[in-house]
Formats: structure tokens, C-alpha cells, sequence
């Protein structure tokens, strides 16, 4: 399936998305989404801490996991098999082998639930996202953010079924966050580890 241009998403107007950003329609099935949302009723999902607070969301977190507490990157349980056949496809995709995924998050947003602005943990690389259930507004801003203003934020709705890449300049020169979701919305993101990792510029970037 060809992918979406920006005008067949936005209509005669199309945002300008950040370099590195893609972005995929109809990545799975609804058979597929199916079986992975039986997957996920199976898995331990938990509240998400973080350094000085707990998140609305819950979450489990494959392959490896990230101590907020002393920052740095543990390891977890290995990835389901449930969701090999997903870490496959999102490979193909992107071009690199599916072992090059590393860590699978999955998390849960119940209705009203956000997620703040941040860039993932400088200990990963490429991130890919893959919607379930729900529609999320998801929503750019430079960084570091200097006097952050509404009009500067970049969105689109991440879709059921949708996925997203954010690699080179859209994952490391943006922020990005999640606007409190209208439904219940589940997604897996998949990472890939950095070969050095970069800390945080600013204070103003927790990094989920």
C-alpha cells in the first residue's frame, strides 16, 4: 500500500512534519489488531514512575527498561512471542533486521490520559510506534523549547492500526507528546539502542 501523502492527511493545507518523521495508515489489520489486544490483556501492565511522579498510563516494558532513579538502562523479560511477528513488520518497514529492536513497550491510555512532552531516553535510537484501538492527537515542538508558544506545535491524529518512525532529526531536535486521549488507546513502540547515548540538553526534557 502506498503511503499517505501529507495532503491526502492534512486536506489543501499540510503541516509542515518534522525531517525523519513517517507515517503509515493501515499498518496492521483489524484481525491483527485483534490478537495483539489479547496479547495484551495477558500482560503485567503497571503504573509508569517516573523521577518524581506516577504517570496516568500503564505500561510493560520488554527487552530491556529504564531506571528513572539512577538513569540508567536495565534489563526486562524478553519480548512475547506475540509480538514478534509485529517487531518483524515494523523491520521490514524501516529496512533493518528485527533483532535491531531491542526494547518493546506497550502501554495503555485510558480515556483523559496524556502524555507530556519529552524525548524518548537518549539510551535508544530509533523509535517506532504502532496505534491500537484509539485515536491520539500526538504533537511536535522543537527542542529545546525556547518560550514555547500553541502555534509553534506541530499535530496529527495517529489513527487505530497506525504507525510512526521518529529517527534523525524528528527524534532528537523535536519533543513530542500525546494530548489526554477522548478513548481507551493502547500502542506498542518499538526501539532500537543507541551506540552513545546523548544526554538531555535541558532540564525541560524528562524523557519517558
Amino acid at each position: 500500500m502506498t503511503p499517505p501523502t501529507q495532503a491526502e492527511l492534512f486536506g489543501t493545507a499540510p503541516q509542515v512534519l518534522p525531517e525523519g518523521f513517517h507515517f503509515r495508515l493501515e499498518f496492521i489489520t483489524p484481525a491483527e489488531e485483534a490478537e495483539l489486544l489479547a496479547a495484551i490483556e495477558r500482560m503485567p501492565l503497571g503504573e509508569a514512575r517516573y523521577r518524581t511522579y506516577t504517570a496516568r498510563r500503564r505500561v510493560a516494558s520488554y527487552g530491556s527498561q529504564y531506571d528513572f532513579q539512577h538513569n540508567r538502562l536495565l534489563p526486562s523479560d524478553p519480548l512475547p512471542a506475540e509480538l514478534m511477528p509485529l517487531r518483524e513488520r515494523v523491520a521490514r518497514w524501516i529496512g533493518v533486521a528485527p533483532e535491531a529492536f531491542t526494547n518493546a513497550l506497550v502501554a495503555e491510555y485510558r480515556p483523559g490520559t496524556p502524555l507530556g512532552w519529552h524525548r524518548d531516553v537518549p539510551d535508544y535510537e530509533m523509535v517506532v510506534g504502532v496505534s491500537l484501538v484509539g485515536i491520539a492527537r500526538f504533537r511536535f515542538r522543537r527542542y529545546p523549547p525556547i518560550a514555547p508558544k500553541k502555534a509553534d506545535v506541530v499535530a496529527l491524529e495517529l489513527e487505530p492500526r497506525s504507525a510512526y518512525v521518529l529517527r534523525g532529526e524528528a527524534r532528537w531536535d523535536w519533543q513530542h507528546s500525546v494530548a489526554p486521549t477522548p478513548a481507551l488507546r493502547y500502542s506498542i513502540t518499538f526501539r532500537t539502542p543507541a551506540e552513545q547515548p546523548r544526554r538531555p540538553r535541558s532540564a525541560a526534557d524528562p524523557t519517558p
